[in-house]
């Protein structure tokens, strides 16, 4: 799934992790592989990708990735968007 970008894992002491706020009830959180194309698309790398679903923003409020698990895709994914212009 990491391969296929439909997860994003970031390495830590040579092990690859993927966050557990990424997978729900056993299943991708709805929305996010969307999401991480969107962020590719504006240019983020992996890394980039998964500091900016985790940061704070006031605005939502949360993190991007909170609000993508309490079913606010459509508000995240504008906002990435917004980011490659």
């Amino acid at each position: 799934m990491v391969r296929d970008r439909t997860l994003l894992a970031r390495r830590e002491d040579g092990i690859l992790r993927v966050p557990a706020e990424f997978i729900r009830d056993g299943v991708v959180v709805k929305g996010l592989p969307g999401l991480l194309t969107v962020l590719a698309d504006a240019g983020f790398t992996d890394e980039e990708a998964l500091d900016w679903m985790f940061r704070e923003d006031p605005s939502l409020p949360g993190t991007p990735m909170r609000a993508l698990t309490e079913n606010r895709g459509k508000e995240v994914k504008r906002r990435a968007q917004a980011l490659a212009f």
